[in-house]
């Protein structure tokens, strides 16, 4: 059996193993010493220690922990709660006003935490007894409480572009500038369409009952302020320090997270016990994502020396297809993976196998790193393995299953109108870098 063939052999072996619940790293790991070492003998033990070295000396993954650590408190510090329940007030004779609030607030904590999970289950919590009371369509409201904390992969600092950055060899500056219009591009068209179906049928989202209403507009607009500027400074702190060149992102990111402790001390909601529950988190969480980089760094390596890439690349080009065919036939084999894999080993195993192929297709990297952000993004929203309705459903027990699944496909299809976009015009997630970076 020849080399590149082994390396379809693994990964068909690879895949398998991850689909039966073997966990992940492990599994790489050793796959990758098995068929290294058949394929090319000793070489596969020096090839581990350079790979996981140079993982362990990428300075830019020392900001995975501290953009976690920041998410984490900003969670705890409650801002969230606060912001969502003043915009409800403000617009609360607005048709569709719990839509436009559960948007707003998830875009804004979207860039202050980025954990996908995190914000599904803390909008659930706030948003779902209030669209019940108000009777809202339990469809929409799912839709849109699932579509706006998925956000969180997308709208920078996304722990998720800060792990592709390394991979795709596209700084990371970069990618955080290229995310930022697509992100927010996205959340206007959920809010566009959740308003349009409440203008054609006003019943989905009906206008809060007038007890519910504020009678104090002033002290409406101080819970919003102080809901909106504390997060929004720290995002601009953080985020900005990065994007205008004053800092690296692990510089961003140990500001960041300084700037959320200081918040949550501000705000009397930091305990010790809080503390120790946020390192754990972080730990558990940083350990996950990083021991996993190194994983499938080494199975990567393995799996480009068997020249199996070579093989799929050239075989790939001798159809004869045009480039956009194969883009649409990398993007909706990254849209199929998922729905059972999370980003995690999508990005770190399957985007480094079609690498050779997308440079040989001469696109842009940067261009096809936020490409494969929203597809992802996408994934998180497709039933029947979409983990958002799991989270939502863990919450908001009164919501069946189905109707959560009918709500998200909504805004998957928004999803993909926005993906086509980016596809059709590159600009939104070229333009801005470009402008920035003169690149």
């Amino acid at each position: 059996m020849s080399n590149e063939v082994l390396g379809l052999v693994l990964i068909g072996v690879m895949l398998f193993a991850i689909f039966i619940g073997f966990p992940i790293s492990f599994t790489l790991i050793f796959l990758g010493f098995v068929f290294g070492y058949l394929g090319f003998g000793k070489l596969v033990f020096y090839l581990m220690t350079f790979q996981f070295s140079n993982v362990m000396l990428e300075q830019t993954l020392a900001a995975v922990p501290l953009f976690i650590f920041m998410g984490i408190l900003m969670e705890q510090a409650g801002l969230m709660e606060r912001l969502f329940q003043a915009v409800q007030l403000m617009l609360s004779r607005v048709r569709g006003a719990l839509y436009i609030a559960v948007l707003f607030v998830s875009t804004i904590f979207a860039a202050a935490t980025g954990i996908v999970g995190a914000s599904v289950t803390i909008l659930g919590i706030m948003a779902a007894k209030t669209m019940n009371r108000s009777g809202y369509d339990v469809k929409l409201s799912a839709g849109t409480i699932t579509a706006g904390g998925t956000l969180g992969i997308l709208i920078p600092p996304s722990i998720m572009l800060v792990v592709m950055g390394p991979i795709l060899e596209v700084p990371v500056t970069d990618l955080f500038a290229a995310a930022v219009i697509p992100g927010f591009m996205l959340a206007m068209l959920y809010t566009g369409y959740a308003l349009l179906r409440c203008h054609l049928n006003p019943a989905l989202g009906p206008v809060l009952p007038p007890e519910e209403q504020p009678k104090n507009i002033a002290h409406v607009w101080s819970e919003f302020l102080k809901g909106l500027v504390p997060p929004a400074a720290l995002v601009f702190a953080a985020l900005g320090s990065i994007l205008f060149g004053f800092a690296t992102p692990t510089e961003g990111a140990g500001c960041g997270a300084a700037g959320a402790l200081l918040l949550t001390l501000a705000y009397r909601r930091l305990t010790w016990s809080g503390m120790q529950e946020a390192l754990v988190k972080t730990l558990e969480i940083s350990t996950l994502i990083l021991f996993l980089v190194a994983a499938s760094n080494f199975f990567g390596a393995v799996f480009s020396r068997l020249g199996t890439p070579t093989m799929l690349t050239e075989y790939l080009l001798t159809l004869d297809l045009p480039p956009m065919v194969l883009l649409f036939m990398i993007l909706g084999l990254i849209f199929l993976l998922g729905w059972p894999l999370e980003w995690v080993p999508i990005v770190l195993i399957i985007i480094p196998i079609l690498l050779p192929l997308i440079d040989q297709l001469g696109f842009d990297l940067l261009w096809f790193g936020i490409l494969v952000a929203v597809n992802l993004q996408t994934a998180w929203l497709s039933p029947p393995v979409a983990l958002s309705a799991y989270f939502l459903k863990g919450v908001v027990p009164e919501w069946d299953l189905k109707h959560i699944y009918s709500g998200m496909m909504q805004f998957m299809v928004i999803q993909l109108v926005g993906l086509i976009l980016i596809i059709v015009f590159p600009q939104i997630a070229l333009w801005l870098p470009r402008v920035m970076y003169g690149e």
